[in-house]
Formats: C-alpha cells, structure tokens, sequence
C-alpha cells in the first residue's frame, strides 16, 4: 500500500499544526525523573526525540502539584527546575522534527503517604480505591509497590485551587515549549473521580446528578484554555469503559457522551479515548465511537491494543482521526517507518519499564541501527 493510500500515512491539520501521520505516541509512564525534584533530564530527552517521527507525541503524565504526585520517580511541572527539564525534552523532539504535548496530571486518591510527606491523598470524595496499588520507593531508594492510601474529600475552596494548579501548570507547559496539553482525565486519576459515580458520593454542587460530576472537568479544561491560550492546543484523556484502578460508571455512555458536548462547547483541540485493552475488558462498540464523533467535532484519538490493520480500519471509518500505540513505542523507537513497510516489531522488556537507566529507554534499535549491524 502507497502512502498516499495508506490512511495512516495521510497528513493531519490538528488546528494549526500539521502532522505528517496518524500515528500518535501516548503518554507512558517510565519513571525515570532526576533526583532530587523529579526533574525531567537529559536521558528523557533522547527517548523522546528518539520518538519523534511520531504525529504526535503525548509525553507521560507531569503532576501539577506536589498533591498531584502518585507515583515514584516520576517528573512534575510546577518547579522552576522541572520546567527546565521539560524545555530539554521539547527542544529535542522539535530539533528532531517532532511535535509534542503534556499530559498534566493529578493523581487524586492513588497515590500513598510515602510520597506526600505523610499527607493524605485527596479525591472528590473519601473512597479508597481497594486493591488499587502505587509505584514507591523506601528511603534506600528500593522500589515497590503499595496500596494506595486512604483520601480525604476536597472541600469547594480546595478544587478551586486545584483548577488553579492546572491552568498555572498549562502556562508552565507552554513555557517550557510544548506544543499543546493533554489532561488526564481518564484511569481512574483525579478528574476520573468526579466524573464517575462510584467514585464521588458528594452533595454539593461537585456531585450527583451527571452536571455536577462534569463540573470539575468543565472547569479545569476552561482553565488550560486560559493557561495556553489556545483551545486548539488542549486535549483531554478520556476513559468510558475502562473501569481501571477503581472507576466505574453506573451509565457510561450518557455520562460520556455529556462530557464530549461539554468539552465540544469549550472548544477544546481533541478528545483522546483510551480503550480498555486487557484480556476479558468491557468491548466498546462501534456505534458508542461514532456516537461520540457526532457529539465531538474535533480531533479524536483512540489508544487501546490497536494493530496496524485495526488502526487503519479506525481512520478508514471515521470514528478516528489519529491512533495511539503505546506499548509498540516502548521498543520500536522507528515505530511508524516499520508500521509503514510492515517490519516486524520488537517486544519491551516489562522489568525496565519504570525506573532505572537507559536500559529499557534508549537502547532499543531502529531498523537503521538493525541492519548497519548485521
């Protein structure tokens, strides 16, 4: 198949940028921020730039503030000093030909003690997320995992703050050379926490009927709006069927379907749909996808165990306009020239998949660097 007539292969006007494919990099966690300050370095920037024929790269989630953090070695952008970081990884993508976007996140109720400084997580409501375990490490810098903690409920004033983290961190991202923002509202984090029911239990204006629980989410996309100054330059993560680390919807497709005429009336850039994709996971059908297209006009993204073959039918049909791969990405830095000229792909190694150096990061070969050995 010729590019032209390859649908993965066909540029894409995403407001003003243009991104040469279909192919978008998600946001992975790899753990692998400087200490002390989990600040994004000079290692991050290889593996991204690495990435960066990609249309669009979404980098792993930043927290927004200290509250925000849920998981060991992981880099944050709401320091002077992780700004800078994150200025190293864009001017590597760019300098590479690439695009990149933030992925800002706050954690909410997953996360542990550990991490906090002794302080409790905080969520819409105080619902621990059981049998729900985080990413550690003990004093000596052994890593792990823990159950996450017990949260406490936000009181009005705190989500307000909150909201105000997120359009401060969007201006942080801007500053820092980013293409645009993505907000992880899906997983479980803490936006997942006000959007599905079984998660929130408030009465007040944050909880339940379906506006209310839409109400945080309303407001921090408004404010990443503000902070990039650009509604095409934000996305938002979603997650309708996942039911991952403890969120579950009581109606999923009214609920998210209410959140697509919601973030379409603010006018964001895209919505980024992530499927649920592990053995025996709920199927989410065709006709909820194209249900959401004709509720969003913007940019769609859907990211969830997609094939080369899966992902062209998505675009072919229209439901989507860009497909994710993420694990694909872990080893296969050259992931879209071998999706174009049907090459195998390598398998990740899982035991470097958090932390460590860069063994599992950037050391995997490209096709280039595969045959010059040879």
């Amino acid at each position: 198949m010729s590019d032209i007539q390859d649908p993965l292969f066909k540029s894409y006007a995403m407001g003003d940028l243009d991104l040469p494919n279909r192919i978008v990099m998600p946001p992975m966690t790899r753990s692998r921020a400087s200490q002390p300050g989990d600040v994004p370095n000079a290692l991050m920037a290889e593996y991204y730039a690495q990435r960066a024929s990609a249309g669009l790269i979404i980098s792993e989630g930043t927290w927004i503030s200290p509250l925000g953090k849920g998981y060991a070695w992981t880099p944050g952008i709401h320091t002077a000093e992780q700004v800078a970081g994150w200025r190293l990884v864009t001017d590597a993508v760019h300098a590479a030909g690439g695009r990149i976007f933030a992925q800002l996140w706050h954690v909410g109720r997953l996360s542990h003690n550990s991490l906090l400084n002794g302080q409790a997580p905080v969520s819409s409501s105080a619902i621990q997320a059981q049998g729900v375990n985080v990413f550690v490490a003990d004093a000596d810098g052994k890593p792990g995992f823990a159950q996450a903690s017990m949260p406490r409920a936000l009181s009005v004033e705190e989500i307000h703050a909150i909201v105000d983290d997120y359009r401060q961190a969007a201006r942080n991202a801007m500053e820092a050379g980013f293409d645009g923002v993505e907000l992880h509202a899906a997983n479980g984090y803490l936006v997942n926490q006000f959007i599905d029911s079984n998660a929130n239990n408030r009465t007040d204006e944050y909880g339940g009927v379906l506006e209310n629980r839409l109400r945080f989410l309303g407001e921090v996309a408004n404010a990443l709006v503000e902070g990039t100054g650009d509604a095409s330059r934000v996305g938002i993560r979603l997650a309708p069927l996942t039911t991952l680390n403890g969120c579950e919807d009581a109606d999923p497709e009214t609920t998210y379907l209410g959140a697509a005429r919601l973030l379409a009336d603010i006018g964001v850039g895209y919505i980024h749909i992530a499927e649920a994709d592990w053995e025996q996971a709920p199927h989410m059908p065709v006709e909820f996808k194209q249900r959401l297209r004709k509720a969003f006009p913007g940019t769609m993204i859907y990211a969830g165990a997609y094939t080369a073959e899966r992902a062209r039918e998505a675009v072919a049909q229209g439901w989507a306009d860009l497909v994710g791969f993420g694990r694909p990405f872990v080893a296969n830095p050259d992931l879209p020239e071998r999706l174009r000229i049907g090459a195998p792909l390598a398998l990740h190694e899982r035991e470097t998949l958090f932390g460590g150096g860069e063994r599992g990061l950037t050391d995997y070969p490209t096709l280039e660097t595969e045959s010059a050995e040879a």
